[in-house]
């Protein structure tokens, strides 16, 4: 019995301890968050920089845990730094803009909005400038929206075109003895191409070729506006890397000079109405949404939802990385029950994921369809299962660097029967039916290769069905450019599958004019909220093994392996986008 009086009293200490321990940490965590305030001074310049992930929605949490143990990444959320870059117009402590980024972690179509919005706040009469050590295409690209834009007289620019590297495993699938095996509808449906040939398709090359000519028109098109230099000009500097120092970047006008940092924080000066002499005051983006700049405030009493779906589409919950059916029906409930809500827009960003998982939002879209308007917004991506919860809104709208459409569908299965016949591994099987088995260690029979064809059919079947009704077009007009065809934003309003190009902000305007009202605000969707099980989960030290290995392997070959073993953990029949395909 002392024994256990001992073993009680140490446990009560321990408790207690940490008890004490985690409020004082608590106490840590406020002071820290007072000294930390930040202050917009007169004459300052906002400062963008997007070395952090950028995504649609990244909202921030209000726990103390977070900030103070750091269990939320760096990131910034799309709606964020445009709502930014639209108050930063109308502050009058703000006296302009500096780009100066070396690296842009966001996506074409997110970058192309960003730009847009810089833009918009140029004609408030503020500057805005650009700077950089180094430029690659997409930091030029938002770089090039500036008055004036600058380089170190020792740096480059990477501007050459863009292109996308595909890599093919069929030989490794040989030699090591486990493959997939792919059962697919659709002769574009390139996902699982790298698992079947050993070189890209004539399909393929075709579709990656045409969208990105047309992402690529896009880029120009802007740049040309910007920099007053027609696109032949523009194509023979990328040509014939005209840019790639400093002397032929200032001697092209692709840039205007080529200075050091400290030269262009005295431009900055001089634009901000400051003597030289004075301290130049700058503020950082996400210090500035900090602010709270980052929301647009407004006392109307309507609103329309915005629900974001950002992520690979998977059966379950979801969360801020992927796509689950339910904390988007839970989303869409929510936002029905609200009396003060008008209207709906779907933000999607989403190369697709799982079919069972997409159908299920579909249906939820189709009940609140009935219900309010529903208005689709889609960013750098919203392909397969992206483009399946898509396509039955009443008006979608796409950026003119979305990649879409890819209406197909395969299953993968992951197989070693070679391997295991190769090291001695003999599988016997005993059932009490005749029905279709399928064994990791047995050559897929013809039985089960049939039966599994036939359920890609008949989801195939089911998609293009989905798309004929919600964009009011023949089964055959949608098969014709389906066949997990991928399109730019641009091809897909030529091909019908989506109705305008714009922005989120076109889309909530719409909806309002759906709605029939012209005063709202925005209310933003899912509400992600973790446990604090589900937050320790994701305690710095649980991301180490993924650090080392991206250390040890390098980022390209670490890339590869996440393809491989994202495929070999494919549950169910899949409308999702190729793995590997990185615009450069």
């Amino acid at each position: 019995m002392k024994f256990l009086g001992n073993l009680i009293a140490s446990i009560l200490g321990t408790l207690i301890a940490l008890g004490i321990i985690f409020l004082l940490l608590i106490v840590i965590a406020m002071a820290v968050g007072e000294a930390e305030k930040v202050e917009v001074t007169s004459n300052s310049v906002l400062e963008i920089k997007l070395d952090g992930v950028v995504k649609d929605y990244a909202p921030k949490g209000t726990d103390l845990l977070d900030e103070f143990f750091a269990l939320s990444d760096e990131k910034m959320g799309l709606n964020e730094i445009i709502n930014a870059i639209e108050n930063a117009k109308n502050d009058e402590n703000i006296a302009g803009i500096s780009i100066n980024t070396l690296d842009v972690n966001a996506g074409i179509s997110q970058t192309q909005a960003i730009r847009n919005k810089l833009e918009e706040f140029k004609e408030s009469g503020k500057f805005v400038m650009a700077y950089g050590d180094v430029y690659n295409q997409k930091s030029y690209y938002l770089g090039s929206v500036a008055d004036s834009i600058f380089m170190n007289p020792l740096g480059e620019i990477d501007f050459k075109g863009l292109s996308s590297e595909v890599l093919f495993f069929k030989d490794l699938q040989d030699k090591t003895g486990v493959k997939l095996e792919v059962i697919r509808h659709g002769k574009y449906k390139s996902a699982v191409e790298p698992f079947l040939y050993n070189k890209m398709s004539d399909e393929n090359r075709e579709q990656i070729t045409t969208f990105l000519q047309s992402i690529w028109g896009e880029l120009l098109a802007d740049i040309s506006k910007s920099r007053n230099k027609t696109i032949a000009e523009l194509n023979a500097v990328a040509d014939n890397l005209w840019a790639r120092n400093a002397t032929l970047a200032v001697k092209n006008k692709i840039v205007d000079a080529a200075v050091y940092l400290d030269e262009y924080e005295t431009k900055l000066k001089m634009a901000s109405g400051i003597s030289t002499d004075d301290e130049l005051s700058i503020i950082t983006l996400s210090d500035y949404i900090s602010t709270g700049k980052g929301r647009i405030i407004s006392s109307a009493t309507n609103k329309i939802a915005v629900i974001y779906a950002q992520g690979e589409i998977m059966y379950g919950k979801g969360n801020e990385d992927y796509i689950g059916q339910e904390l988007i029906i839970e989303a869409l409930r929510k936002a029905r029950k609200d009396s003060n809500v008008k209207a709906i827009v779907l933000r999607i960003n989403s190369p697709g994921g799982s079919a069972l998982a997409s159908e299920l939002i579909w249906r939820e879209l189709e009940l609140t369809k009935k219900e309010l308007p529903l208005v689709v917004s889609m960013g750098d991506v919203a392909a397969s299962g992206g483009y399946y919860i898509a396509c039955n809104a009443d008006r979608i709208f796409a950026e003119p660097t979305t990649i879409s459409g890819s209406i197909g569908v395969f299953g993968a299965i992951p197989n070693m029967s070679k391997l295991a016949d190769n090291i001695g591994i003999n599988a016997e099987q005993v059932s009490t039916n005749k029905s279709p088995n399928y064994s990791l260690f047995e050559p897929i029979s013809d039985e089960f290769r049939t039966v599994t064809t036939e359920g890609v059919e008949d989801i195939y079947t089911a998609f293009v069905a989905r798309v004929s009704a919600g964009r009011n077009m023949s089964v055959q007009a949608v098969d014709s450019i389906a066949q997990g065809r991928v399109w730019s934003g641009v091809d897909a309003l030529q091909n019908g599958l989506v109705d305008e190009l714009g922005d989120l902000d076109d889309a909530i305007s719409y909806a309002a004019e759906l709605a029939a009202i012209v005063e709202y605000k925005v209310r933003n969707y899912p509400d992600y909220k973790l446990d604090l099980g589900e937050k320790l989960s994701s305690f710095p030290f649980m991301k180490s093994k993924e650090k080392a290995m991206i250390e040890a392997l390098g980022l390209e070959n670490y890339k590869t392996y996440q393809t491989i073993k994202q495929f070999s953990e494919l549950k169910g029949m899949q409308a999702r986008m190729p793995f590997v395909l990185e615009i450069k």
